[in-house]
């Protein structure tokens, strides 16, 4: 197996297609099974639960402190597992150091040595293991091919941009040619337009590679645009875990509908009255039974207000237009709303509209429990 790693050849057609022979070799799923991490009384991971397949990417995605970054270090066995098991392919490796596991993480902070070239950067991991020259020669300049920074290899991280240091940070870790990827918020410190381009470069480069990988973020943009599925966590447990779709045609509960989706769903409480939502402002037709008098939530999206088979009585606050479409903010009565229009078609602050509602597009949520109906 191992002549046949080292035989692994990178072919570049116009620069941007790359096929990696043989890389597939070193694909691994990853199962958590019952996994759990306390810092003395504080319990910050529970019964955690989860298997990322072999090739997907799964993004881990929620709030600060909600124990994402948390699982990521315990796959790479910078925390230790208080219960449970974490095991890579078949090979549980809770009692395994970091540079057994097979892994390779790029870190937020791009963590480069500043005295060390690029090409030193990225040769470092490889000395470490002993690689032959010619291998890690080859390895360093297919990597830096893939990702367009073969003319920065002799430069040092301080001459780089935020952009070219994240490459090289991802380029460290394809050298390696590691069983998983573990990505932990490695865009959090560049610039909106650089975050856009470096998540689509991530994302080529995963399905390029085939290779599995756990991404770690709080921005929801990232999780639905990047993750073969998502897995969306709060206070240590999951949420709710599928494609960007399924999380955002049929959020789970309550807070997945408000997390996931920008800008976030408006909630409205009420009581069933009558095949309705009544709430102390108006009342809203469901888009299926409920039993009377059962106290409920009703979401919608905002792209769901402005058009459908039913209306609210509302006043528009605030119009923030934003090129494609404008975001418009709403009283009816005491609830308040975001909706988004069409530019054109978008009322004018102060403004006193009926504004209309897609039945079918509303999301119902228990209000003790706040879980999804039915």
């Amino acid at each position: 197996m191992v002549a046949q790693l080292q035989s692994c050849r990178v072919r570049l057609c116009n620069f941007a297609t790359v096929q990696l022979c043989n890389y597939s070799l070193l694909m691994s799923s990853v199962t958590f099974n019952h996994v759990a991490k306390r810092y003395g009384a504080v319990s910050v991971i529970e019964d955690l639960n989860l298997e990322v397949r072999d090739r997907e990417l799964m993004v881990l995605v929620g709030p600060s402190g909600c124990g994402k970054s948390t699982a990521l270090r315990m796959i790479a066995g910078l925390e230790e597992v208080s219960d449970g098991t974490i095991a890579i392919g078949e090979r549980v490796v809770n009692n395994l150091a970091p540079k057994e596991r097979d892994i390779a993480m790029v870190f937020q902070n791009y963590a480069l040595y500043p005295h060390m070239s690029v090409r030193e950067n990225l040769e470092f991991g490889l000395r470490m293991r002993k690689v032959p020259r010619d291998e890690m020669k080859k390895r360093v300049d297919d990597a830096a091919a893939i990702l367009g920074i073969s003319h920065l290899l002799e430069r040092k991280p301080k001459e780089l941009s935020g952009g070219q240091r994240q490459r090289v940070a991802v380029g460290r870790a394809i050298v390696r040619q590691p069983a998983v990827f573990l990505f932990d918020e490695p865009l959090s410190n560049l610039d909106a337009k650089l975050r856009v381009q470096m998540r689509a470069e991530i994302t080529r480069l995963q399905q390029t590679l085939g290779t599995t990988s756990v991404y770690v973020t709080h921005d929801q943009v990232e999780a639905m645009t990047m993750g073969s599925r998502i897995a969306v966590m709060r206070e240590g447990k999951i949420q709710q875990l599928g494609t960007p779709l399924e999380v955002y045609d049929k959020p789970a509960n309550v807070f997945v509908a408000q997390f996931i989706g920008t800008p976030p769903m408006n909630l409205f409480r009420g009581t069933v009255a009558n095949g309705a939502l009544r709430t102390s402002s108006f009342s809203l037709p469901l888009p299926f039974a409920v039993e009377e008098g059962r106290n409920v939530i009703a979401g919608v999206r905002p792209e769901h207000l402005g058009s459908g088979d039913a209306s609210i009585p509302a006043t528009i606050d605030m119009v923030e237009p934003i090129g494609h479409e404008s975001i418009v903010y709403g009283s009816a009565g005491d609830e308040k709303f975001v909706a988004i229009f069409e530019p054109h078609e978008a009322p004018r602050a102060g403004e006193r509209i009926d504004i209309r509602v897609q039945t079918k597009s509303v999301h119902l949520f228990d209000a003790a429990n706040e879980n999804r109906l039915p």
